[in-house]
């Protein structure tokens, strides 16, 4: 059979060019064409993909089996939760991270401890063989099943697949991956695209569960086409900051389990390992109280956590004050501190204010807000909350105080942690009473406010 020739085709339009412009000859997009596959037939399309969704027949929604999909533990509790309880036979995981944050270490731990009764297979396009087994000696992992490959080209990749017929597989990373359909270098957006559509098609049709390693921007998104997310089952996020020892790992996308759920890690010398409590890793240990700082109760997929968020709010020297969150959006920052002036008088509006989430956390969760203006407010007066106060509720732009989704629970992981006191929206005040914790209820912001007054 002679190669398939590539051509180009413009992702607006559809259009097809036989050669690569910088203006699409059709609608005058410009920087739209992408390489794809030559079928013959005067489009592009993607390799025949048989049997990749199954008998071709319509079937009624009664008539599907609804058997619950077997779990297989990886061996790492954290990793099982975000996953949603486990691996899935035929699913398709992309892990994506900064560079160094232990991606690799967290997949050869992974197949390690899953190699000792199943068979696995590890593919590595960008590290040698004897690295990879030098960290597997290293971490103490067992390493007499656990199978690599060093390989690039996603033809051979899947030819010795086919022969090994694994449980379990990674490619580490989906940017080195080529197929040699395409005359575009390993990284390109349609070599990406369209080494994981075969990887995506092995994985459905063999049941072999697939890990894809994913290498990140410098703004944090993974590289590679948007539609890369699309084509796989669950996209994992590493997050962390290079100081710490500790890691989050973040569903954002999970056909199996909750999404934005966390998984919280600690880097030693044997790899990563597990952080049963990591509430108590994102709370400071003061001395003495200090202004500035509150403890806020968020919920990430389906575990109440409790984070420290602190607050520096200080005279600004320049024209415009500014207005800094680490951990959170800085424009809902702004939009909380107007909230605050409009309808409890208290005006800022010649102050620089900083917010910082402790242990390098991100919460997305609009439960952060009145806790962000209480350590505001506790900086600005440079008088400190109670050590043993917890807050959590949403404000809104009248100045009204929501409540926020499991409440009760929130109040529970508090209750077992020490701690005495809550603020917390009136909708969400318990309807019996939690032993030695006292829950105040409030409406409207400026309730909160003499609350602590």
């Amino acid at each position: 059979m002679s190669k398939a020739k590539s051509q180009y085709q413009c992702t607006d339009c559809g259009a097809i060019a036989n050669k690569w412009n910088g203006q699409c000859a059709d609608c005058g997009a410009w920087n739209t064409l992408e390489e794809a596959l030559n079928t013959g037939t005067g489009k592009a399309a993607n390799p025949r993909f048989e049997g990749y969704a199954g008998n071709s027949k319509i079937t009624s929604a009664t008539d599907v089996s609804l058997s619950a999909q077997a779990r297989i533990s990886s061996g790492l509790s954290e990793l099982d939760r975000v996953l949603g309880g486990g691996l899935v036979h035929g699913s398709v995981t992309l892990l994506g991270g900064d560079p160094g944050i232990g991606k690799s270490t967290l997949l050869v731990q992974c197949l390690a401890n899953l190699s000792v009764n199943h068979s696995t297979l590890y593919i590595t396009g960008e590290e040698s063989l004897q690295q990879v087994a030098m960290r597997a000696k290293r971490l103490e992992l067992p390493q007499e099943h656990l199978r690599l490959l060093a390989e690039t080209r996603v033809e051979s990749i899947l030819a010795h697949a086919d022969k090994e017929k694994p449980d379990f597989m990674v490619v580490d990373s989906i940017q080195t991956v080529y197929t040699e359909l395409l005359n575009s270098a390993p990284g390109a957006v349609a070599q990406v695209r369209e080494s994981a559509a075969r990887l995506v098609r092995y994985a459905k049709q063999t049941g072999t569960a697939v890990f894809l390693v994913g290498h990140v921007t410098k703004e944090g998104a993974l590289a590679g086409p948007r539609v890369l997310e699309h084509m796989v089952d669950t996209v994992l996020y590493f997050e962390g900051e290079s100081g710490s020892r500790y890691r989050v790992i973040r569903a954002v996308k999970n056909r199996f389990g909750a999404v934005n759920e966390l998984g919280v890690f600690a880097m030693a010398e044997k790899g990563l390992q597990v952080v049963n409590n990591p509430s108590a890793i994102f709370l400071s240990k003061h001395p003495e109280p200090v202004s500035g700082s509150v403890i806020l109760v968020t919920r990430e997929g389906t575990r109440p956590l409790l984070v420290e968020a602190q607050s520096l709010v200080d005279t600004s020297h320049g024209g415009s004050p500014r207005r800094v969150a680490l951990g959170l959006e800085q424009n809902r920052l702004a939009m909380l501190l107007a909230v605050m002036h409009r309808h409890a008088g208290i005006a800022m509006f010649d102050q620089d204010v900083y917010v910082n989430v402790v242990g390098g956390v991100r919460i997305s969760e609009t439960a952060a807000d009145l806790p962000v203006l209480l350590a505001a407010l506790s900086s600005f007066r440079n008088r400190p909350l109670p050590a043993d106060l917890v807050v959590f509720g949403e404000i809104g732009l009248a100045g009204e105080v929501r409540p926020v989704a499991n409440g009760e629970e929130r109040l529970h992981e508090a209750a077992k942690h020490g701690f005495k006191r809550a603020i917390v929206p009136f909708a969400n005040k318990p309807k019996s009473s939690i032993k030695g914790f006292r829950v105040d209820g409030i409406h409207r912001l400026h309730e909160a406010l003499d609350l602590l007054d």
